[in-house]
């Protein structure tokens, strides 16, 4: 299916528009698909969706100026700044058009929502749904090729829009599957928890996603099923879905990963088991060096055994976590650092957003941490680079989700508590 799309990009911008569309059209016609519109919009048919269903999202309300005034309260390094970059409702993990055009956020929710920042003062001037005239199921995790090609995974689902950044202006909009609903993962195991799949396209050229599985611990009777479909792990194909494989295994919900600029090697965050006390099993920062590995769970959390598993013998070979965090901190989305703006220290570090814990008798989290890398690729000590969120009450006025770089070289930083995306930036 990609390849016939892209066949067709030298005959023009609008040539590209009008013929890919047209052959993505042609390679669905087949399938079955889940809803009249998706069905629609795969043969470039109009929806009849009222351009109301954008349901714009006001920037500038006494709403936005509280958060504004809640940032005041946020600690960074000398130099480094924080502004309210968007209201987003429900912010979750984060997409940057390769153009620079638009910035998709995913929802755990049923919306994905574009932001717009045309006049480029680093705060948005628009924010509202994307292609609303489709229904989304979790649709935590947007991520871009860097050809403009926008994929969005669901809950059990990953559709792709050959253009959104050029014609999100519009509810209606070109879409393919690219795992039709009810296969990224069996249907009898679809569940409430822990849905939130994160993708990025590979130096490979290839589509990676996160599976994290559904329970506390999984039933022993499931550990074979799931580490051959890739459910606690994360799963691989080519662009158009093709050869699906399980990279890597042995996690138990992983939520945020990226790719060393440097050595390509993919790094992932993991969510360890909950009633176990405060202070164990860590949370763990991940290290992938090549396909097929295995990293200790259901067997191991960081260092710890999980006493489901006690009287079974882990992995000869599963790798430990290069950083163990704070437990139950939720450590989500990370990025590897690639600007020029930063201080040379975070040049190629790796910074990652704790969503705080939920269960904990004293909360923690809700924070931006940077790992800087040895010349080896191994991590450095783990550093608090900016925090505030969680106040001197033990309360939470935001909780970071995910992070990404915009082409300015600042951050992105979402949160689904308050509702919002905010942008660091630094200056001498």
């Amino acid at each position: 299916m990609r390849s016939l799309l892209l066949s067709s990009i030298a005959v023009g911008a609008m040539a590209f528009a009008g013929l890919a569309f047209a052959q993505l059209a042609l390679a669905q016609s087949a399938e079955t698909v889940p809803t009249e519109n998706l069905q629609k919009l795969s043969g470039m048919q109009a929806t009849g969706t009222s351009m109301a269903a954008f349901q714009p999202v006001p920037q500038n309300d006494e709403y936005a100026a509280q958060l504004r005034k809640n940032l005041e309260q946020i600690k960074l390094p000398p130099g480094f700044k924080i502004n309210l970059y968007a209201v987003v409702p429900d912010a979750r993990h984060i997409a940057v058009g390769p153009q620079g055009v638009v910035t998709f956020v995913g929802t755990r929710k049923d919306a994905v929502w574009a932001i717009t920042d045309r006049n480029k003062d680093g705060a948005a001037d628009e924010v509202k749904r994307f292609a609303p005239s489709l229904a989304f199921d979790i649709p935590n995790g947007p991520c871009f090729s860097k050809d403009g090609f926008l994929y969005i995974a669901e809950r059990n689902r990953i559709l792709v829009f050959p253009a959104a950044e050029f014609f999100y202006e519009s509810p209606d909009i070109a879409v393919g599957q690219v795992v039709k609903q009810g296969e990224l993962i069996p249907k009898e195991e679809e569940s409430f928890n822990h849905t939130a799949r994160v993708c990025r396209i590979g130096p490979d050229k290839k589509l990676y996603v996160q599976l994290g599985q559904p329970y506390n611990v999984q039933p022993k009777e499931k550990v074979e099923l799931y580490e051959k479909v890739g459910i606690g792990g994360i799963v691989r194909m080519n662009q158009d879905g093709s050869e699906r494989e399980t990279y890597a295994i042995g996690l138990r919900n992983p939520v945020g990963m990226d790719f060393n600029p440097v050595t390509g090697e993919l790094w992932t965050n993991d969510n360890q088991v909950d009633g176990m006390g405060d202070d164990q099993p860590p949370g763990e920062l991940d290290r992938i060096t090549q396909a097929g590995q295995h990293f200790g769970f259901p067997y191991l959390g960081g260092s710890v055994r999980i006493p489901d598993f006690k009287d079974a013998e882990p992995p000869a070979n599963a790798v430990p976590p290069v950083v163990e965090t704070i437990a139950h901190a939720a450590d989500l989305g990370l990025v590897f650092y690639t600007g020029n703006k930063f201080p040379a220290k975070y040049k190629k570090g790796v910074f990652t957003a704790q969503h705080g814990s939920w269960n904990r008798t004293e909360p923690v989290g809700a924070r931006v941490l940077f790992t800087p890398l040895n010349d080896d690729g191994t991590a450095g000590e783990q550093e608090e680079f900016a925090a505030g969120w969680l106040n001197a009450d033990g309360e939470y006025i935001g909780r970071p989700v995910d992070i990404a770089q915009l082409r300015d070289g600042s951050l992105l930083v979402s949160d689904d508590f308050a509702g919002a995306v905010y942008r660091i930036s630094y200056s001498q």
